[in-house]
Parts: C-alpha cells; structure tokens; sequence
C-alpha cells in the first residue's frame, strides 16, 4: 500500500465530504502548541502505537508536518500499517495556514 499526495484544497474537501477523515500533525510538540488544524491529533513516536491501537484503519487518514516533506514518511509508514487512504498534506502546516488566510 502507497499514500498520496493531496493539496490543501483537496484536503479541506476531503474533511467536508468525509467528516470521518482523520487527521494527524506530527511537528514537534512547540510547533503544533502553536498552532494546528482543528481536530489534528498530535502523533508523534512516543504516542504512535496508542494512536494505531485507536485509529479507525477504514477512514481516510492525512498526516501533517511543516512543509509536507516530513508527512510523506509519515502518511507511507501509516499506509503500510494498514489505513485504506493515507494522505500527506502537500505544503503542511504552513500552506494549511496560507489559505486559511486567504478565504
């Protein structure tokens, strides 16, 4: 199993058409302190296997980082534990941000 890539404007259509859709930041804990899109879960190695142990493997998952370099890892390591649809949020946090901005 792969992920995929999905910009912000897919993402925020993917949370409206698929409420169920879960969302995961796995910046550093100051980072996502700071700020986070709403309802992301902190995941980070210390909680990964909690968050595996709880997570509904049947629902989209978009993992999230700073820039969307750190998430491919991520949203790759999440698809091979078995999630259905693992995305990696193109541009992270910072671009989840941008466009909040801009609407």
């Amino acid at each position: 199993m792969n992920f995929t890539r999905i910009s912000v404007a897919e993402a925020q259509e993917l949370l409206k058409t698929q409420p169920a859709t879960q969302v995961i930041d796995v910046r550093d804990e100051v980072a996502y302190g700071q700020g986070h899109i709403n309802h992301a879960r902190h995941v980070q190695n210390s909680n990964v296997e909690e968050f595996l142990a709880e997570a509904d493997m049947g629902q989209p998952l978009i993992v999230c980082c700073y820039h969307g370099n750190m998430s491919q890892g991520a949203a790759a390591y999440f698809a091979e534990q078995g999630f259905a649809s693992s995305y990696s949020l193109d541009g992270g946090f910072e671009a989840w941000q941008e466009a909040q901005t801009e609407t």
